[in-house]
C-alpha cells in the first residue's frame, strides 16, 4: 500500500512543479490579475492591509532563498557599482527633486511629497522577481534592495532636514533601522534553510518557486490598492493626474536609467538595476512619515502600484535590448 502511495506522491509533486512554473512563465499576467483584483474585491483588500508588512518579508524570504548565500556573497565584487547605484538612487534623485519643486514653489505640494518619499525609499521587494520576469539575472537587484535597505537609515538624513514637511527625522530613521533588521534576520533564515535543505536546486524546483513568489507579489498588490477603487467612484479626475504621474515617474525614470547604465561599466546588469530606480518600497514611510498619511499619499500609493506591476509587460521590449548577465 504504501509502495503505491509513494509514486501518486511523486507525481503529485510533479504535477504542482509543473503547475507553480507555468505561473511563473507567466507571471506578468498574473500580476495584471492582481492589479484587477485589488479594483473589483475593495473589501480583500482592506483585510489584506493589516498583514502587508508579513507578506513583503515572506517575498523577500523567498527571493532570499532563491539567490542563496554564495551568489549573494560572488555580488561583493560588484558591492563598488551597487553602492554608487544606491546612493545616486536614494540620494542624488530625491535631493535634485526636492531642489527643482522649490525653485517652482512647490515643495510643500502632495506631488513634490509624494515624489520625494518615492525617490527616497529603497528597492521594491518583488525587483528581483520583476528581473525574472523580464528574463534577466536576479542578484544585481538582489544587491540593491539589501544594501538600499540597509543605508536607508543614513541616506533619509538629509532629504528629511532638505524637507521638514516629510515628517520626524527621529521617528524615519528608528523606522528604517526596524526594517532593516528584520529584513536581516528573514535573510538570514533564508540562507541557512537553503544551504540546509536544498543546497542545489533543480531548474522546476527554481521555477516553482518564482511561481510562489509571481502569487505572493499578485496578493500584495490586492492590499496596496485599498484607497483606489473608492477614488475612482468619488473624485475620478484627480485619480487620473495621479495615475499619469506615477506612469512618468516610474517608467520614465527606468528607461533614463536604463540609457545611462547601459553606457557604465556595469551595462551587463543595466535591466535588473535601472528597474529598481522606478520601483521602490514607498508604503514603508507609511511607518515614519505623517506625509505618507494622507488621502494623497495614499491616493498615490495606490496608483504607483500599476506602473509597478506593469513593469514586466511595458518594459520588457525594452529590457530585451541586452542579454541576461550571467
Amino acid at each position: 500500500m504504501a509502495a503505491r502511495q509513494h509514486p501518486q506522491r511523486a507525481r503529485r509533486l510533479t504535477h504542482l512543479l509543473k503547475a507553480l512554473g507555468l505561473l511563473a512563465r507567466y507571471g506578468r499576467f498574473v500580476l495584471v490579475a492582481g492589479l484587477v483584483a485589488g479594483l473589483a474585491l475593495p473589501h480583500v483588500a482592506q483585510v489584506l492591509r493589516p498583514w502587508l508588512s508579513e507578506l513583503v518579508l515572506f517575498l523577500l524570504f523567498l527571493t532570499a532563498f532563491r539567490v542563496g548565500l554564495p551568489k549573494a556573497l560572488a555580488g561583493l565584487s560588484h558591492m563598488g557599482t551597487t553602492a554608487t547605484v544606491v546612493l545616486g538612487y536614494q540620494l542624488a534623485l530625491p535631493a535634485l527633486c526636492i531642489m527643482v519643486f522649490a525653485a517652482f514653489g512647490m515643495a510643500q505640494s502632495p506631488a513634490a511629497l509624494a515624489l520625494t518619499l518615492m525617490l527616497s525609499a529603497p528597492s521594491l521587494t518583488g525587483s528581483p522577481n520583476m528581473a525574472v520576469m523580464l528574463g534577466h539575472a536576479p542578484e544585481p537587484a538582489f544587491r540593491l534592495l539589501i544594501l538600499g535597505t540597509l543605508v536607508l537609515p543614513v541616506t533619509i538624513v538629509p532629504i528629511f532636514w532638505l524637507s521638514p514637511a516629510l515628517g520626524d527625522l527621529g521617528d524615519a530613521v528608528a523606522a528604517a533601522l526596524r526594517l532593516g533588521a528584520a529584513i536581516s534576520v528573514v535573510i538570514a533564515a533564508a540562507f541557512f534553510l537553503r544551504a540546509r535543505l536544498r543546497p542545489q536546486m533543480q531548474a522546476e524546483e527554481t521555477g516553482a518557486l518564482d511561481g510562489i513568489t509571481t502569487l505572493a507579489l499578485a496578493v500584495i498588490v490586492i492590499g496596496l490598492m485599498s484607497a483606489v477603487a473608492p477614488a475612482l467612484s468619488t473624485d475620478p479626475w484627480t485619480l487620473a493626474g495621479w495615475m499619469g504621474l506615477v506612469f512618468v515617474a516610474n517608467l520614465g525614470l527606468q528607461a533614463v536609467c536604463y540609457a545611462i547604465l547601459r553606457r557604465s561599466p556595469a551595462k551587463q546588469d543595466a535591466a535588473p538595476m535601472a528597474l529598481v530606480a522606478g520601483n521602490r518600497n514607498v508604503a514603508l514611510f507609511l511607518l515614519a512619515s505623517p506625509a505618507a498619511q494622507t488621502d494623497a499619499f495614499l491616493v498615490f500609493l495606490g496608483c504607483y502600484q500599476f506602473p509597478m506591476y506593469l513593469t514586466p509587460i511595458l518594459m520588457r521590449r525594452l529590457y530585451q535590448t541586452t542579454r541576461p548577465s550571467t
